[in-house]
């Protein structure tokens, strides 16, 4: 009897090894086609402290660790265009380095941008001069507007301009904004990109948070099944809330304390207060679940 019971249970035990392979062939990967992107933000790009060639490592970085299918940038891309005292030959020597670094990867990869408050000239003669404010800025970021959305698998990318009076989205804006995520269907997810944060704890600190964080908060209260994460920088910290199942993640900055040493609230060489100069990767999966990680690039 005993035998028997040991025979039975040999057989099945060697069954299931037999059967181990097919099962987990037939078993699905639960997250499939994983999104991994790279946000960037607060560049602040500029020729002196070796800061190209510390930016062009850190691309490298991104792409040689993460592998990520494409990049997303908050904004603030060149050190500043947006004080009186700046000219015409600065603004364009700034942008001129911002493509010579970005050329590294835009041969491979998609940049995806937004406009920070220190990205358009507002110095220059007149309005209509052809360098003059947000329009120019879009031209060299090479951005189809000045907000827009891209859609990859399951997730459609938001980016917004809250490049106006109080740090709001306009009216125009906000109506195509609540449009827009009205048609995604149910199934699908969003991702919003500001330059500004709306909740966080980083705003409390620093302000420079949207003015209309309540509006936007409620919108996306009535998409609650859709909207997942609003990402953003310009206070160079690194914060996350959850609100409503929302994550809202302000990364770092990619330069830090502006590419300088810092001062004596700098944790470390670089560092803006607590946060080390560096991105964020992003995990995204299609069954709406995601991942925002930063990383010190330590350049």
């Amino acid at each position: 009897m005993e035998r028997r019971k040991l025979i039975r249970s040999m057989a099945l035990g060697m069954g299931g090894l037999m059967l181990a392979p097919e099962v987990l062939k037939a078993t699905p990967n639960k997250v499939k086609d994983v999104l991994t992107v790279a946000h960037i933000t607060d560049v602040h790009i500029r020729e002196d402290l070796n800061a190209p060639e510390r930016f062009k490592k850190s691309l490298k970085q991104i792409i040689t660790r993460h592998k990520p299918d494409f990049f997303l940038n908050g904004g603030d891309s060149i050190y500043d265009a947006s004080y009186s005292h700046v000219k015409r030959e600065r603004v364009t020597a700034l942008w001129d380095i911002w493509d010579d670094c970005i050329a590294t990867i835009s041969n491979k990869y998609e940049v995806y941008s937004c406009i920070g408050n220190h990205d358009p000239w507002w110095a220059a003669p007149a309005k209509d001069d052809n360098m003059y404010g947000i329009p120019y800025v879009v031209q060299r970021l090479k951005i189809p507007e000045r907000y827009y959305s891209i859609q990859k698998g399951k997730w459609h990318f938001i980016v917004l301009d809250g490049n106006n009076k109080g740090i709001t989205l306009d009216d125009e804006q906000y109506k195509w904004l609540e449009d827009k995520l009205q048609q995604v269907p149910s199934d699908e997810f969003v991702v919003l990109m500001s330059h500004y944060p709306l909740l966080g704890a980083t705003i409390q600190f620093e302000g420079g948070g949207h003015g209309d964080f309540k509006k936007l908060k409620n919108l996306f209260y009535k998409q609650k099944s859709k909207v997942r994460l609003f990402l953003s920088g310009h206070n160079h910290l690194l914060d996350e809330t959850i609100y409503n199942n929302v994550r809202y993640c302000c990364n770092g900055a990619m330069s830090g304390f502006w590419w300088e040493p810092g001062n004596k609230e700098s944790a470390g060489p670089s560092f803006f207060q607590e946060t080390a100069p560096g991105y964020a990767i992003l995990k995204l999966n299609p069954n709406g679940t995601l991942e925002n990680k930063y990383y010190p690039h330590g350049f």
